[in-house]
C-alpha cells in the first residue's frame, strides 16, 4: 500500500494545484519513484490511497498503463483518514491471507526490498522499518527490538502502554515511513475510530502484540515531503 492521500502541506505551493503523489523529483513524479521501485522488487499487486486532487493520480495511473501491474485505488475523497484509518479503510483492498507493505509516497531510499519481506515474522502484527538519523520523534525499543514507547524530545513527552518507562533504558530510533503488517491487525483496528495514526495505533498495541522494529545495514533515506528538500532537474 502506498500513502498518497496526504494535503502536501509542507510542499506547499506546489501542492496548490496537484497532489503530492506527482510531484517531480528529477522530473519525475515521486509516485512513479516509489512505484518502480517496488515494482522492480517484484510487487505486482498495490494499493493507493488518495485524496488530494485524487483524480489526477487515478488519470496519471491510468495514462501509463497501471505500469504493468494491479493498481487499485482505496479513495478517501469523503474524509482524509490519516494514516492508521487509511490501512483499516483499505482492508476490502488489502486481503487477509498474507502480510503487506506500507510505504509512504515521500520517502526515498536505498532499501533491499526483499531483505525488509524477510524480517517480517509470522509472530509479529508489524515490522517497523527504523534507523538511528536524528529526528525530534523517537519510537522507543526495548532489547529485544520490541517496541515499548514514544518520545518527543524536544518536549520530553513520553508515551507507553507499560506506563513510566524510562527513555535512557530503551533503543530510541527513527520511523522511516515504511512497515510491514500482518492482516491480524484489522481485527485490532475494529473498535478504533475513523481517522487515526499508525504509531498512535502500534503504541496500543505493542504490550499485548509484537511490533518489532529492524534496521538495515547501511541505510540511507530521504524525506521528500519538504519544500527544501525536493531535488530539481
Amino acid at each position: 500500500m502506498i500513502f498518497a492521500a496526504g494535503l502536501g502541506t509542507r510542499l506547499k505551493p506546489l501542492t496548490d494545484t496537484m497532489p503530492k503523489a506527482l510531484v517531480p523529483v528529477n522530473g519525475e513524479p515521486m509516485l512513479k519513484m516509489v512505484l518502480d521501485r517496488l515494482i522492480a522488487a517484484g510487487y505486482d499487486d498495490i494499493v493507493i490511497n488518495i485524496h488530494h486532487f485524487a483524480s489526477q493520480i487515478r488519470d496519471y495511473v491510468a495514462a501509463n498503463g497501471n505500469f504493468g501491474v494491479r493498481i487499485s485505488f482505496s479513495d478517501e475523497s469523503d474524509l482524509l483518514r490519516d494514516t492508521g484509518g487509511g490501512i483499516k479503510f483499505a482492508e476490502p483492498l488489502l486481503g487477509k491471507d498474507e502480510p503487506f507493505l506500507v510505504h509512504n509516497v515521500d520517502i526515498d531510499s536505498n532499501l533491499d526490498f526483499g531483505w525488509f519481506r524477510e524480517q517480517h515474522r509470522n509472530d509479529a502484527a508489524a515490522t517497523l522499518l527504523v534507523s538511528s538519523r536524528k529526528t525530534s520523534r523517537y519510537l522507543l525499543f526495548d532489547d529485544q527490538m520490541r517496541l515499548v514507547g514514544w518520545q518527543n524530545i524536544q518536549t520530553g513527552e513520553i508515551r507507553s502502554p507499560y506506563g513510566g518507562i524510562d527513555p535512557d533504558q530503551c533503543t530510541p530510533l527513527a520511523f522511516s515511513g515504511i512497515h510491514y503488517a500482518s492482516p491480524s491487525i484489522f481485527p485490532l483496528m475494529q473498535d478504533f475510530p475513523d481517522v487515526f495514526g499508525i504509531i498512535d495505533f502500534y503504541l496500543s498495541i505493542c504490550r499485548t502484540n509484537v511490533v518489532r522494529g529492524v534496521v538495515p545495514d547501511g541505510f540511507k533515506v530521504r524525506d521528500l515531503g519538504k519544500i527544501d528538500s525536493v531535488p530539481r532537474d
